[in-house]
């Protein structure tokens, strides 16, 4: 009975070591090998002067009551809107950006006050006459403005320079492709992708410590000096052999 029991035990252990040995399954990689390709770059700058400003004008008044404040308020806004059309600038191109009414209970230091009330109003005005700028800020500072944040320059219609940018961006990354190409030995093929990116914000000039009355004299000196448009193209190339 033992010696059965044992031949029992033996001939299951060679079964599972049989088993444990079959062949396992295969296994199938699918890589097939990639394009070979170039890839370049190239940028385009083109510079040009602007022909067009815009500028956010603000007036702050304080008053021991809403009413008072908001009189004044008003009639340094009247005054200054006044002001820009008089020196050509189009009812359109003057646009309120904000108005904010808010009681106040320190003062400049921090100290604690009676309170008081403020009332601050903001335009958005574009000036297409550069050459008047200079003196269109000097006006409105002292007619009442308070608060210049900043002139922006800009191009009315950049398509043009953009365009040429776009151009010089593309044949430089082209012509780099090239000289890889044939630097390596090697034959460009088809265009298998194109990117291109245009940019030409416009740009500020800030006035002296950001305030309108620190910028004024008798006559507020502007230049508008020039922007870039800029362009950055990137190819990519099939190698042919």
């Amino acid at each position: 009975m033992t010696k059965k029991f044992v031949f029992l035990s033996i001939l299951l252990m060679i079964g599972l070591f049989l088993s444990a040995c079959g062949t396992p399954p295969a296994i199938t990689v699918n890589n097939p090998a990639q394009i070979p390709q170039i890839s370049a770059s190239g940028s385009g700058l083109v510079h040009v002067v602007p022909d067009i400003a815009y500028v956010y004008i603000g007036v702050r008044s304080e008053g021991k009551t809403v009413a008072d404040a908001l009189k004044k308020n008003n009639q340094s806004a009247k005054d200054i809107k006044d002001a820009l059309v008089a020196q050509n600038v189009a009812e359109k191109d003057i646009q309120t950006s904000s108005f904010n009414v808010y009681p106040q209970q320190y003062n400049a230091a921090g100290q604690a006050v009676p309170t008081f009330f403020v009332v601050e109003n903001t335009v958005y005005v574009t000036i297409r006459n550069l050459d008047a700028i200079g003196t269109i800020l000097d006006l409105v500072a002292n007619t009442g403005a308070n608060s210049i944040n900043g002139v922006y320059f800009d191009l009315s219609n950049k398509d043009s320079a953009q365009e040429q940018a776009r151009q010089m961006a593309i044949e430089e990354a082209k012509k780099q492709a090239e000289q890889i190409a044939s630097l390596t030995g090697v034959k460009l093929g088809k265009l298998i992708s194109i990117n291109v990116y245009s940019s030409g914000a416009p740009y500020v000039m800030e006035g002296k410590g950001g305030g309108g009355t620190a910028m004024a004299g008798s006559s507020v000196p502007v230049s508008t000096g020039q922007m870039t448009i800029t362009a950055d193209a990137s190819l990519v190339y099939e190698i042919v052999q």
